[in-house]
């Protein structure tokens, strides 16, 4: 019997050599009108004893230089599978990544299983030849995964299948991703080779909510407000509402306002956007960088009452000096014009890359905006809807107090606490300050004298507010006389000039009655 398969195997692969001889032969030599022809009957041939179907995924997309998203997402995808099934592995040290990716070799088949259905992954490479001249630098390498199934499953398989399959790839990738800070160049090096609306670098901030100074309950509020929003996908689709949020935080400089921007991207895991408005030149270009910012990231103006100012700029005139006279390259002298104009960014312009029809574009963001002077900002600026929730970020209190203590000290009760929170309560002082003075200024200092010299600060801050508060009472008062004394010196004045106008009269009609005697 054995025997027998193997003749039968043998006899099938010369049938099938030999077919494969013949149609090429067929192909080299028979006229294009005829090749068509064989090559559909063909096809519908290997239907009938092929009932399998092959989907492909390229590596790069038709765009220049940028790598497929679903190639990438279907590469994660099977790096946790092949890495305990395959036998040849590549490791990769990806850009982002916290750690090593470990991905199929060439070539490589796995097997995946999806609702009882068996599919068929493999990575295929192939080298291309260079057939035309370019300036471009072609790559070495093409490769593409090869998915195949049978026909009976098509639907699931190009349906639920490669959907979950991309969900799946994308959140391992997300998972496994290092944060990035990112700021916005300038426009005039977008267009550059390889250029970017934004630069980044690997953002390693250490904050967390647990070691924020602030009110325990009010960061229980803001936690909870957080984890909401990312789970909230259905429920803005529900009402209407682009996914997404504003925060407001303001407060005192030193009260952790960019503290808490680091901490809201170490809890969610989204990148941090620092969007710098005096190199945005108009509305158009702001637009744009909104649609290049991904999802789950955190837009991000910082001294939002600063920035505005520059919403309002107008030409300034500038002195010429000798150099301005000379001639100049006309392309060097119009770039550095476009250097020289202010922003031209308006209100109008922000209030709508925060909640106008663009700002749909893209899901689950937050955007931020911190300021030391909230009384400065237009209200239709941090409104409700725009800026969803203000968190008022002010003075150290007492249970913030421990929350640095526990931090800087690793205590979590003292004698002098108690001293402590009756100063805090009598005296402003922000986090900053506290958590400077809770710091060990060298090695032999212990706990006790950090204490100490917290203790120390918060009465000299206090002498200071009280001497200050003295300054400005007798300023206010020297003032208010001097305001008494001017009405009084006008009042006096006026009290003159209506008697010295009164004596005029009387002069005046005592000189007409004498004239006319």
């Amino acid at each position: 019997m054995m025997m027998r398969m193997g003749e039968m195997g043998a006899q099938l692969g010369s049938v099938i050599a030999s077919v494969m001889f013949v149609c090429t032969i067929f192909r080299q030599y028979l006229p294009l009108q005829l090749r068509y022809y064989v090559d559909k009957y063909s096809h519908k041939l290997v239907k009938l004893f092929y009932p399998y179907i092959q989907i492909t995924f390229d590596e790069n997309t038709n765009e220049f230089r940028r790598r497929s998203e679903v190639y990438s997402a279907i590469q994660s995808y099977l790096s946790t599978k092949s890495s305990t099934i395959v036998r040849r592995l590549k490791a990769h040290d990806v850009k982002d990544s916290k750690s090593l990716v470990l991905s199929m070799d060439d070539n490589e088949e796995v097997t995946d299983e999806f609702q009882g259905i068996k599919v068929w992954w493999v990575l295929v490479k192939r080298v291309p030849q260079q057939t035309s001249f370019s300036f471009y630098p072609q790559s070495d390498e093409k490769k593409h995964y090869k998915l195949t199934f049978h026909r009976h499953h098509r639907d699931i398989v190009t349906g639920a299948y490669l959907d979950h399959v991309i969900k799946a790839g994308k959140a391992i990738t997300v998972g496994n991703r290092q944060r990035k800070l990112n700021v916005n160049n300038p426009s005039q090096n977008w267009y550059t080779y390889r250029g970017t609306m934004w630069s980044h670098v690997v953002f390693e901030h250490p904050a967390t909510f647990e070691t924020l100074a602030l009110h325990p309950k009010k960061k229980e509020e803001i936690v909870n407000d957080l984890i909401k929003f990312s789970k909230g996908k259905e429920y803005y689709a529900k009402i209407g509402k682009a996914w997404k949020r504003g925060y407001l935080l303001y407060g005192p400089p030193g009260t952790g306002k960019s503290t808490m921007i680091a901490a809201m991207s170490n809890l969610m895991n989204y990148d941090v956007y620092d969007l710098e408005l005096t190199t945005v030149k108009d509305n158009t270009e702001l637009r744009k960088l909104l649609i290049d910012t991904p999802s789950k990231s955190i837009i991000v103006i910082e001294d939002i009452d600063c920035s505005l100012d520059l919403t309002g700029q107008r030409k300034k005139e500038k002195e010429k000096d000798e150099e301005d006279k000379e001639e100049k390259d006309p392309v060097k002298k119009k770039m550095e014009k476009e250097d020289s104009q202010p922003s031209k960014v308006t209100l109008s312009g922000l209030l709508n890359f925060i909640d106008g029809i663009w700002s749909a574009c893209g899901g689950e963001r937050l955007i931020v905006f911190t300021t030391n002077y909230v009384d400065k900002l237009d209200p239709a600026l941090i409104r409700r809807g725009r800026m969803d929730k203000h968190i008022e970020l002010s003075y150290c209190c007492y249970e913030a107090f421990k929350v640095l203590a526990k931090n800087y000290l690793d205590l979590e009760s003292h004698e002098l606490f108690e001293t402590i929170e009756r100063l805090l309560g009598e005296t402003n002082m922000t986090p900053a300050d506290v958590a400077e003075n809770l710091m060990p200024n060298s090695v032999t200092e212990d706990a006790d004298s950090c204490l100490k010299n917290l203790i120390e600060a918060i009465e000299t801050a206090k002498e200071e507010a009280r001497k200050k508060a003295e300054e400005e009472e007798a300023s206010k008062k020297a003032e208010e006389e001097a305001k008494l004394k001017a009405e009084e010196e006008a009042k006096l004045k006026a009290e003159k000039e209506e008697k010295e106008k009164e004596q005029s009269v009387k002069d005046e009609v005592k000189c007409n009655g004498t004239s006319a005697k």
